[in-house]
């Protein structure tokens, strides 16, 4: 029996595809059809209870393979991460801090966006918290670059930064900055 190869890889190519919408997909069943609401997945994948932990796969296909996250690491430093090492990192923080046994939470308090054809630009100001830590929830900025691809929008690269006194909240950024959330549009 004589196997076509081209044949063998169309259908693995559909079935991956098929795996990354299903993956995409809220747990109402709606696509994730806008950069927005892909980014808000995504806290809400690295948020969970006490006793549990993201679901690492799900995180996973939200990027492309090739992303590059940037995470401030220090008051002057930055590390460059690919998915696996981000992935790795946020693994060993969770130990670290013991958070599978409180829980931890990433919320987003502004997003704003800008989306031309096929690529979208958006920054997020988010809360990160533990609860019942008593250190109160700490501020930090993200940026996200995403591409359209046949299967949804995915994140190509996220780029951190941590507010200070010296760097405070862009004003665009702050819940009463000029720019309307997308939902306060006209």
């Amino acid at each position: 029996m004589r196997i076509d190869l081209r044949a063998v890889g169309l259908l693995a190519l559909g079935l991956t595809l098929g795996a990354v919408r299903a993956h995409a997909q809220t747990e109402s069943g709606t696509a994730l059809e806008t950069p927005e609401d892909l980014v808000g997945r995504l806290y809400e994948l690295v948020s969970f209870e006490a006793g549990r932990t993201p679901d690492w796969e799900h995180v996973r296909s939200i990027f492309l393979d090739e992303a590059v996250i940037v995470l401030r690491t220090s008051r002057d430093a930055s590390t460059v991460l690919s998915l696996d090492g981000f992935v790795a990192d946020f693994q060993a923080f969770i130990e670290r801090a013991n958070v599978k046994e409180t829980g931890f939470a990433e919320t987003v308090v502004t997003m704003r966006s800008m989306v031309f054809g096929d690529i979208a630009h958006v920054l997020v100001l988010y809360e990160a918290s533990i609860p019942g830590a008593s250190r109160g929830p700490q501020q930090g900025v993200d940026s996200f670059q995403l591409i359209r691809t046949k299967g949804g929008w995915r994140v190509a690269s996220v780029v951190n930064e941590v507010p200070t006194d010296a760097r405070p909240v862009p004003q665009e950024l702050l819940p009463s900055g000029p720019a309307a959330r997308p939902e306060e549009r006209p």
